[in-house]
């Protein structure tokens, strides 16, 4: 077939395809828009929701122990608490063994932070909580609670380390407090009596043994000595005294250490927690605490706010 040939059949072609197409229905127009593109997606109304709750919290105990830490390992896992008065330091220590009630138990004292001395006391009893009492003695103080809860993998490694190896971790707590000390931050104060007991163990004690307060510090700036010629100033602030002597069921009736012996002390006895009788111990608390039969119950309410 000749070039004018071809070029022929292919207009052919052509028309009869617009023909074809012009003689075919137009389409049916769109019904509406498809289900998710009716208004705006739920999580755009308005602001999205605050974070509820704490990140999910360890349960249970692996089989095997966790492998042990070394000694800068250590010092780097206690630097947040190891300026703690030694009372609340015991409590601490203690309560991360429990690290799966913390968040719940945090939840709790946030829940009911209007509440203080003997009526978040009484609150602790009505409300039938079931955590082990080393966790009841730190509801009231949330923000350590707060503090542990959100960081339930430090929470956790701190406990293993407390129950596989409490000498090293006391160890590492003086470690830290001698560097707090040489670089001019660690002091007595106001609030607690720092005392160097012996050779070289360092003691931080409530000037007043019923107040506790919660140091707060940047461990990036207390425990490095400052630069030749530079006043090292204020690195520790403390929250509000927290009044203990309401709590004494809780372990508040003497929490201590016995820093040469290695010894946490709560209610004036050594407290015998280890990995391997973890599923057993139960301390001697000077005076005995029952968990509830009965389920957790809620009986307070918040007071109400006068708007204005």
């Amino acid at each position: 077939m000749s070039t004018m040939g071809v070029l022929k059949a292919s207009a052919i072609a052509m028309a009869l395809c617009v023909a074809v197409l012009a003689q075919s229905p137009p389409p049916p127009p769109q019904q509406g828009y498809p289900p998710q593109q009716q208004g705006y997606p739920a999580q755009q109304q308005g602001y999205p929701p605050p974070q509820q709750g704490y990140p999910p919290q360890p349960q249970g105990y692996p089989q095997q122990q966790a492998p042990l830490l070394g000694p800068q390992q250590l010092d780097d896992l206690v630097q947040r608490i190891a300026l703690y008065p030694d009372p609340l330091l015991a409590q601490v220590m203690t309560g991360s063994t429990y690290w799966s009630e913390i968040a719940d138990a945090a939840t709790w004292a946030n829940q009911h932070a209007y509440l203080h001395g003997d009526e978040l006391s009484r609150a602790m009893y009505e409300d039938n909580l079931q955590f082990d009492p080393s966790v009841m003695a730190l509801i009231p103080f949330p923000s350590v609670l707060d503090m542990m809860a959100r960081d339930p993998g430090w929470t956790q490694a701190l406990g293993n380390a407390v129950l596989s190896q409490r000498a090293d971790v006391m160890d590492a707590v003086q470690r830290m407090r001698q560097k707090a000390m040489d670089a001019g931050f660690l002091q007595s104060n106001a609030q607690d009596r720092v005392v160097v007991v012996g050779p070289a163990d360092i003691e931080i004690l409530p000037v007043n043994p019923g107040y506790v307060y919660v140091p707060y510090y940047n461990p990036g700036v207390v425990f490095v000595a400052p630069r030749p010629g530079f006043f090292a100033g204020v690195g520790i602030t403390f929250g509000p005294g927290i009044y203990v002597g309401a709590f004494a069921p809780f372990g508040w009736a003497g929490p201590a250490f016995g820093w040469r012996t290695h010894d946490i002390l709560i209610d004036h006895r050594p407290w015998a927690r280890t990995w391997v009788n973890r599923g057993g111990y139960v301390h001697s608390y000077a005076v005995p605490f029952a968990r509830p039969a009965g389920p957790r119950v809620e009986r307070h309410a918040e007071p109400r706010r006068d708007r204005r």
